[in-house]
């Protein structure tokens, strides 16, 4: 099987690139086809987007493509705990009429 590779704008306008065959072995391989003989390339591109966008692929996608180290749960509670703690003191500014 070759590998198609897709060109894709998605809703923010932002070109992301999938591989058709990631889209086969997720068993959502999504089909276009022409509806006449005249009909333009732009409106086949458009229907395909459009069939990508609904099937709720790309988040999916964009997040297998965006690998994270397991981190221990030690280390989570300690980052959630500085993270509460920056937005505690960013309304405290905000409140204050510092920033």
């Amino acid at each position: 099987m070759h590998n198609l590779i897709i060109h894709y704008f998605d809703r923010t306008r932002h070109l992301s690139i999938i591989n058709f065959c990631d889209i086969i072995t997720l068993n959502m391989a999504i089909k276009v086809t022409r509806k006449d003989q005249g009909e333009a390339n732009e409106n086949i591109i458009r229907r395909f987007n459009r069939k990508v966008l609904q099937s709720g692929m790309m988040p999916l996608k964009k997040s297998q493509m965006r690998f994270a180290k397991p981190i221990s749960k030690r280390e989570r509670r300690l980052k959630a705990i500085i993270r509460e703690a920056r937005k505690a003191e960013k309304t405290e500014r905000i409140k204050l009429g510092l920033k």
